[in-house]
């Protein structure tokens, strides 16, 4: 009969995360600074400017285009993957763990509707405010070229920021900053700002609603202890935000 693996010590658990958020979201949030910083010394006020999402690499080439969204889109679970391997060295199943699995289908679902809701509604009026005053560049949620795939691809393309972002952000991240011996107040905050900081690129705006966002979503999670219903929240609010903007945008002028 082995033993199980002893905990990793505080500081390990810490430089582990340091890696995974370098090779991931706390590299995104880096170009994210960066990427403000740019905008807000361009000539142009920040309202004026537009944030492109979803782009087409090879427009003139849809196939190619789909094959390039479909290759990012499975490049970018690869921290997922990681995060999961990492945990599996302490604990036998990672998924159970933070609860990223079927044990509960219905009430997951129940949480990440009214989640979805909580979240979603006041998140357009904050971004439509922040616009306003000049806190935050144009989002054009999605730039890829119609064809028969561009519905498909953004509904996964939101599931891969939901399950990339809830799996390392709460899963993870909570899971080992707790093995570290942080208190509940420090992981939900500390994973809150860095999750707002990888939005800079969108103005303060998504800076602020992703921090509420982050300190809401790690609140719940610290009670239920299962990503499952945030991951589903992020991925219904991240697909009417790409697909919606897909088919309203030219209808809907105030949306961009």
């Amino acid at each position: 009969m082995t033993s199980a693996p002893e905990p990793l010590p505080p500081r390990t658990a810490v430089t582990e995360t340091l890696l995974v958020l370098g090779v991931s979201l706390g590299a995104s949030a880096l170009w994210s600074a960066l990427s403000l910083a740019r905008k807000l010394t361009a000539d142009e006020d920040l309202s004026g400017q537009v944030t492109s999402m979803n782009q087409s690499v090879t427009p003139a080439q849809p196939w190619l285009d789909l094959t390039h969204q479909l290759v990012g889109i499975g490049l970018a679970l690869v921290p997922v993957a990681l995060a999961l391997h990492l945990l599996a060295r302490q604990h036998a199943a990672p998924h159970h763990l933070i609860g990223l699995d079927l044990r509960a289908p219905g009430r997951d679902l129940a949480q990440g509707l009214g989640l979805a809701a909580v979240i979603g509604i006041p998140g357009l009026g904050l971004y439509l405010a922040a616009r306003a005053l000049d806190l935050n560049t144009t989002v054009a949620a999605s730039d890829l070229s119609a064809a028969w795939w561009t519905v498909p691809v953004l509904v996964l393309a939101a599931g891969q920021n939901a399950l990339l972002e809830e799996v390392v952000m709460l899963g993870y991240l909570f899971t080992r900053w707790r093995e570290a011996a942080w208190s509940p107040v420090a992981v939900v905050v500390t994973s809150a700002l860095v999750r707002g900081s990888y939005h800079l690129y969108q103005g303060f705006g998504g800076f602020v609603g992703n921090v509420a966002m982050g300190l809401l979503l790690g609140a719940v999670y610290l009670k239920v202890r299962r990503v499952a219903p945030m991951f589903i929240a992020h991925w219904l609010i991240d697909i009417v935000a790409f697909v919606g903007y897909a088919l309203l945008a030219s209808r809907l002028t105030w949306l961009g």
